[in-house]
C-alpha cells in the first residue's frame, strides 16, 4: 500500500492488478498546470483503489489544492492520460499482489502476445498466446524478447500500423536497451519467414480471422447533454440537486459548496467551492463514485475533479461565458490593442491570434450569386454588401514568392436557401479552378473574421434590404472598421458608436460621448462613400432639430457606457472528425501538434472564434464532403450553446495559412510537399535463414541472427483497391550484413528498426531520402535522421564534411543544414 516511483523508461507500462499516480506539470505563461491521475487496474483490489484515492488526497493536498484530479479505469483513459504516453499505453498481466514480477529493461526470456489498438492514441493489452485472439481489424504484436514481429491485420489503416510500429520501437528503445529487431508481417504471403515463427509460437492457425470490436465512443448529442447538480449538506444528509441544463453559465457555481457537472455519463466533472468544508473536498471523488452508482453509468466513467478558481480548460469549455478572477469587471471602454502587420510572418502565433494571414494588400475580386450563377461586381463598389444575397471574394496574396487563395462565402442574413447552397456550389467551382488550393471561409453577416475587415481597407459596408439610410460605424482603424445599415430612428443609437444618417440635403456624422477619435475619422472615410452630399458632424447632446426630425423624433437610446465582457481565452482544441457509422465522433487529440494532422482525416480546430476543418489529401470523399455539415454539427451540439454563425474555415493539407498553423508550437512548412513525387518501391533479396535447417528453424535460434530483409524493411503493401496504392519503378537496395559495426555515428544514432546502412555499402540514393515526407520513404528510414542513410560519398558532397564531423556539431547546427538540404 505504499507509492513507490516507476523508473522512467517503463512509463506507459501499466500491470492490471495495480494501481498508479500520475503527477503531470505543464509550464504555462503564467505558471504551471498540475494534474493529478489516478489510474485503475481492471484486476487491482479495493484497498490498492482507496489507497491510491487517499494519496491523492494528500499530494492535492500538499500542493494547495491546485491540480486538477482525474480517476482512471484501464481501457477507458481520458484523452488528456493517453496523451502523456506519445507511443502507447501497454497493459500488462499480473502486478504486485498476484506474485507476477514486473519485467525490467534487457530482460529477452519473454513470450507475450499483444493486441494493439487505436488510432491517434494506441493501447496495447496482452492477451492469450494463440490465433485465437487475433482479428483482420486490429494490429498484434507478438515479442519473444529479441524479436518483435508487428502483424497487421489486412482490414487495419496505415495510421494504426504506423502506431503499432511506433509502439515495437518504444519496446525495442525502452525496455531492450535498443538490442531487438522488430519484423513487419504486412501481407502474409509475402513473409514466409516471419510467419514460421508465429507458427511456431502459436501453431497452426485453423479457421478463418474474426472481426474486431470497434470502440465505443460517445456521440456529439450525447456530450451535449450537460447537467448541473448543487451538492450540500442538510441535516447530517448529503443533497444533490440538479439545479440547471445546457447552456451553464459560470455564477450557478456557489462557493460554499460542491458541485457534479454530468456530461451525458460521457464524464462526470465536480466542483469544489473555495469555500466549502474540508470534510467536502475529501470527498469529491466517493461522491463521484456515487452519483455514477445512483444513476447506473459504468463503473469505468472518467471523473475530474477541480477546484474553485483552478478549473480545467476542458472544464470551463462547458459553459456559455467564463470571467478570470484577475480580469477587470464592471463598465469600461474596450482598449482595441493595435498591432503590428509586418511581424506577421516572423511570428505565426501572432497571425493566429489575430486572425490575419497577410497585410491584406492581395488582390480582391467579388461576385455576387444572382440566378444561382457567379456575376462580378463592379470594383468601384467592392466592399458593398446587401443582406438579401450571397457573395463570393477571391483574395489572393503571396507568401515568400508562392501565389496563396482565400475564398470568403458572405451570406446575407436574408439570403434564401437556394442563393447560399448555390454560394456554396459555386465557391467548390472556384477551388477547382485554381487546382484545389483556396482555403475556404464561411463568413455569415455580422461576424466577419478581422481579415475580411482589412482587405476592404475600413470601407465594408452592409445594406439591409427595405430600410432607411442610417448605418451605424464600429471600428477603430482599416484593419477592424465595418458599417451596417439599421432603421433610421432614435431608438437605433448607442453611445458607443458612430452613426451617419443620409437625408436629401446633408449627411449627419453623429458621434456618441463613448467613441473614439479612431472611430470618427474611419467614419468620415465610409460617410464618403455612402453619400456626395455636405457632410456635417453632431456630437451626442448637441444635435440640430432637424437631425431629429429626420428621424422621427427623439426616443430613449442605448447611452450606458459599454460593458466591458470579460471571458476566458479559451485554449485551442483539435478532434479528428467521422459521422460515416450514423453518428457523429469526434476524438479529441489532446495535447496536439503537427504530427497528429492524419492525411487520411479530416480534422477540427476549433478556436472558439473561428472553427477550422483541415482536410487531408487522402481523406475520403464522403469526409471531404460531409467536412461544414460536421462542423455545423459541432456548433449545434456543444455543451456551452456555441454561436451558429461562428466562421468555418476550410484549409487543405499543404496550403495552411498563418491563422491555422500559428496554433501549432512548431509547425514545418516542408513536413508536406506539394510537389508531385514518384514514391518508390523495392524488389528485396529473397528471405535468409540462419539456421541450418529451415524447417527446425525457432524464435530461439532466430534471437541471435537477423530478421529477413523483406520485413525490416520494405514498406507496408498497400491493401488491394486502397486510395494509396501506386504504381513506380523499382529499386533494389543493396543491404551490408554487418549490422554490428563499430562507427561512431551509427552506434549513438541507430535510427531504424534494423540497421541496414553502415559505411556507405548499404546506403539509400539521395533522390530516395531528399524532401521526402514520411509516407514516401523507405520502411526502417527513421524521418528524423534521414541523412543517416546517405552514402558516405553523397554525405560528404552534399553537406561537404563527413558523417562524424557532422554528429560532433551541436543539434541546432545540424537542424538548421538538414533544413537547407531537404534532410529535415
Amino acid at each position: 500500500m505504499k507509492m513507490i516511483p516507476i523508473p522512467e523508461k517503463a512509463y506507459g507500462s501499466f500491470f492490471e492488478g495495480d494501481c498508479y499516480i500520475i503527477l503531470y506539470n505543464k509550464k504555462t505563461s503564467n505558471g504551471f498546470i498540475t494534474d493529478l491521475h489516478y489510474w485503475i487496474g481492471k484486476d487491482s483490489s479495493q484497498d490498492e483503489q482507496g489507497a491510491a484515492a487517499f494519496y491523492i488526497t494528500q499530494i492535492d493536498d500538499m500542493l494547495g489544492g491546485s491540480p486538477v484530479q482525474h480517476r482512471e479505469v484501464e481501457g477507458h483513459e481520458s484523452e488528456a492520460f493517453k496523451s502523456y504516453f506519445k507511443s502507447g499505453i501497454i497493459y500488462k498481466k499480473g502486478g504486485v499482489a498476484s506474485g507476477f514480477r514486473h519485467v525490467e529493461t534487457n530482460m529477452y526470456n519473454i513470450r507475450r502476445l499483444l493486441h494493439v489498438k487505436g488510432k491517434k492514441h494506441v493501447s496495447a493489452t496482452e492477451v492469450e498466446l494463440s490465433w485465437d485472439s487475433f482479428n483482420k481489424d486490429d494490429v498484434f504484436l507478438l515479442d519473444l524478447g529479441k524479436v518483435l514481429i508487428q502483424w497487421n491485420g489486412p482490414d487495419c489503416n496505415i495510421a494504426e500500423k504506423s502506431r503499432g510500429l511506433a509502439l515495437a520501437r518504444s519496446i525495442r528503445d525502452d525496455e531492450r536497451g535498443g538490442r531487438a529487431q522488430i519484423g513487419i508481417i504486412d501481407n502474409e504471403k509475402d513473409s514466409p519467414d516471419l510467419m514460421q515463427i508465429m507458427n511456431t509460437v502459436l501453431g497452426e492457425r485453423r479457421g478463418a480471422l474474426g472481426v474486431g470490436i470497434p470502440d465505443e465512443k460517445a456521440d456529439e448529442l450525447q456530450k451535449a447533454n450537460v447537467r448541473l447538480y448543487h451538492v450540500y449538506e442538510k441535516d447530517n444528509n448529503l443533497v444533490v440537486q440538479e439545479i440547471a441544463t445546457r447552456p451553464l453559465t459560470q455564477d450557478l457555481l456557489q462557493h460554499e459548496d460542491c458541485h457534479i457537472l454530468d456530461q451525458g455519463g460521457f464524464k462526470i466533472y465536480v466542483w469544489r467551492g473555495k469555500d466549502s468544508s474540508k470534510e467536502e473536498k475529501k470527498a469529491a471523488f466517493s461522491r463521484a463514485v456515487s452519483f455514477i452508482q445512483a444513476k447506473g453509468y459504468p463503473a469505468t466513467t472518467n471523473v475530474e475533479v477541480v477546484n474553485d478558481g483552478a478549473e480545467s480548460a476542458m472544464f470551463k469549455q462547458l459553459f456559455k461565458r467564463w470571467t478570470e478572477k484577475e480580469e477587470t469587471q464592471g463598465l469600461g471602454k474596450v482598449e482595441q490593442v493595435k498591432f503590428d502587420v509586418s511581424q506577421l510572418h516572423a511570428r505565426p502565433e501572432l497571425a493566429a491570434e489575430q486572425r490575419m494571414v497577410d497585410d491584406a494588400s492581395g488582390k480582391v475580386e467579388v461576385w455576387r450569386i444572382e440566378d444561382l450563377h457567379m456575376q462580378p461586381v463592379d470594383p468601384r463598389t467592392y466592399g458593398q454588401f446587401y443582406g438579401g444575397d450571397c457573395y463570393l471574394v477571391l483574395y489572393t496574396y503571396l507568401i515568400s514568392g508562392r501565389t496563396h487563395y482565400i475564398i470568403y462565402m458572405w451570406q446575407g442574413r436574408h439570403a434564401s436557401v437556394d442563393e447560399i447552397t448555390a454560394c456554396a456550389f459555386n465557391a467548390v467551382e472556384l477551388d477547382k479552378k485554381y487546382g484545389n488550393e483556396p482555403v475556404q471561409v464561411r463568413v455569415t453577416m455580422g461576424r466577419e473574421p478581422q481579415h475580411f475587415l482589412a482587405i476592404f481597407k475600413g470601407s465594408l459596408i452592409i445594406y439591409e434590404p427595405s430600410l432607411r439610410k442610417g448605418q451605424s460605424t464600429t471600428g477603430t482603424d482599416e484593419f477592424n472598421t465595418k458599417t451596417i445599415e439599421v432603421p433610421a430612428r432614435a431608438s437605433s443609437l448607442n453611445s458607443n458608436d458612430v452613426f451617419l444618417l443620409t437625408t436629401n440635403q446633408v449627411c449627419y456624422l453623429w458621434c456618441g460621448k463613448g467613441c473614439s477619435g479612431d472611430e470618427r475619422e474611419m467614419a468620415k472615410i465610409v460617410a464618403n462613400i455612402v453619400s456626395k452630399r455636405d457632410k456635417q458632424t453632431v456630437l451626442e447632446g448637441q444635435e440640430p432639430v432637424e437631425f431629429w426630425a429626420a428621424l422621427g423624433g427623439k426616443a430613449p437610446y442605448a447611452s450606458d457606457k459599454r460593458f466591458q465582457e470579460s471571458t476566458v481565452r479559451y485554449e485551442p482544441r483539435l478532434f479528428e472528425c467521422s459521422n460515416q457509422t450514423g453518428r457523429f465522433i469526434m476524438t479529441e487529440v489532446v495535447g496536439f501538434c503537427q504530427d497528429d494532422l492524419d492525411e487520411d482525416d479530416v480534422m477540427l480546430l476549433d478556436t472558439w472564434e473561428e472553427i477550422f476543418l483541415w482536410i487531408g489529401k487522402t481523406s475520403n470523399t464522403y469526409e471531404k464532403n460531409e467536412a461544414v455539415s460536421s462542423a455545423k454539427d459541432y456548433l449545434k451540439t456543444h455543451p456551452a450553446g456555441r454561436d451558429l454563425t461562428t466562421p468555418i474555415i476550410m484549409v487543405k493539407q499543404g496550403y495552411e495559412p498563418l491563422t491555422f498553423t500559428g496554433w501549432f508550437s512548431a509547425w514545418d512548412p516542408y513536413k508536406w510537399s506539394v510537389r508531385n513525387h514518384k514514391v518508390i518501391h523495392r524488389s528485396i533479396a529473397p528471405a535468409q535463414c540462419h539456421c541450418t535447417d529451415r524447417l527446425s528453424c525457432t524464435p530461439q535460434d532466430l534471437n541471435n541472427g537477423n530478421l529477413n530483409k523483406r520485413n525490416a524493411y520494405s514498406k507496408p503493401a498497400s491493401p488491394a483497391g486502397s486510395r494509396k496504392e501506386r504504381t513506380s519503378p523499382a529499386y533494389k537496395p543493396h543491404f551490408n550484413s554487418n549490422v554490428n559495426s563499430s562507427s561512431n555515428y551509427q552506434n549513438n544514432n541507430a535510427p531504424s528498426v534494423v540497421s541496414a546502412v553502415t559505411n556507405g555499402n548499404g546506403a539509400y540514393p539521395r533522390e530516395v531520402l531528399i524532401n521526402k515526407t514520411v509516407d514516401e520513404l523507405p520502411e526502417g528510414v527513421d524521418p528524423a535522421k534521414k541523412e543517416y542513410y546517405l552514402s558516405d560519398a553523397d554525405f560528404h558532397d552534399i553537406f561537404g564534411k563527413s558523417k562524424n564531423e557532422f554528429y560532433q556539431m551541436p543539434r541546432w547546427k545540424q537542424q538548421n543544414e538538414k533544413k537547407q538540404h531537404g534532410l529535415f
